[in-house]
């Protein structure tokens, strides 16, 4: 779904399981229907909790992998579970905020206990360090502040940030949330979806206006968009802080979806929408392959071998 990718963070399936279980107050009913030779029954070879456990986590999992938000048959299908054993554990994770209900009622997407979960496994992985590392050797290369980035429900949310070390700064801090239109990771994770999944996200016009430049009405957000995903470059000019621009490239993901970017901000009065592009998108990227690269988020950069981090950005000083 439009958190982040969250099974690809994840690297210990275990460390899940038993996080749900100890949420859940009461286990999950699983007895099978006497009369019904086609009921589902539990593996022999592991424990029921454990396979209520690990079903919840394939549900969990394939939510995180939808374009969009999902119906209770198209997760009991794409589960191959039972429409009433699907219902039951879906009810559960809805209970503990692990998932919640899009603004219909009918679908289901990612709830803000399971992005808190993410990103809290994020900033405490082995892998933060070594994409904390690479920030810091991006922001030493260009001069400008940067940050790591997230798509998370209907707002962009900051994982990592390291400021420039000039006197005049936007200070931010990891953890900080910012709208989607008016941003420049925001406004690149908007350009992988349809016209329908933006107006499901942002609403009708006019959207929030923050500066004299934000964009409010929803037809000339989308024409922007349509540049940005032929750039792969999203764009940000004064639209939430004044005197500040921004560009972002996507960090992984696939033709289809971006959940990630890297992104650098500064003051207009020093840098310009050119500047940055023309500067400083050959680091960004570069950097981007590299968290990529970190976090195993792309099949093409995830055979390399460990060193390619030290290749792809400059290390910093002793």
């Amino acid at each position: 779904m439009y958190a982040v990718s969250f099974f690809l963070l994840i690297r210990d399936v275990h460390g899940l399981i038993t996080y749900m279980e100890k949420i859940s107050k009461s286990p999950v009913s699983e007895k099978p229907a006497k009369s019904s030779p086609k009921a589902e029954k539990t593996p022999k070879s592991l424990p029921k909790s454990e396979s209520i456990a690990l079903r919840a986590f394939s549900m969990l999992e394939y939510i995180a992998k939808a374009e969009g938000s999902v119906s209770l048959d198209e997760i009991a299908r794409g589960c191959d579970l039972p429409k009433p054993t699907a219902f039951r554990i879906l009810d559960m994770l809805r209970g503990a905020a692990l998932l919640q209900r899009d603004p219909e009622g009918k679908r289901y997407v990612m709830g803000p206990r399971l992005s808190l979960f993410a990103y809290e496994v994020l900033q405490h992985s082995i892998q933060r360090a070594e994409c904390h590392h690479i920030l810091e050797s991006l922001v030493d290369e260009i001069g400008e502040t940067c940050n790591i980035t997230m798509l998370d429900g209907n707002e962009v949310l900051y994982l990592d940030r390291v400021e420039t070390k000039l006197p005049l700064r936007l200070s931010l801090s990891p953890g900080t949330r910012v709208p989607l239109h008016c941003t420049a990771s925001g406004k690149l994770f908007l350009s992988r979806m349809s016209p329908k999944q933006i107006q499901r996200l942002l609403g009708k016009s006019p959207l929030t206006r923050y500066t004299d430049k934000t964009i409010t009405d929803l037809d000339v957000l989308l024409d922007e968009l349509k540049v940005i995903r032929q750039t792969g470059i999203g764009t940000y000019d004064s639209e939430i802080f004044d005197d500040s621009v921004s560009i972002a490239v996507p960090i992984g993901g696939s033709n289809k979806r971006i959940y990630m970017a890297v992104a650098v901000h500064g003051p207009a009065s020093r840098v310009t929408l050119p500047i940055c592009v023309e500067r400083f998108c050959p680091a960004l990227r570069r950097a981007a392959d590299a968290i990529a690269l970190s976090l195993m988020l792309t099949s093409e950069l995830s055979g390399k071998s460990a060193k390619a981090v030290d290749d792809l950005v400059p290390a910093t000083s002793a």
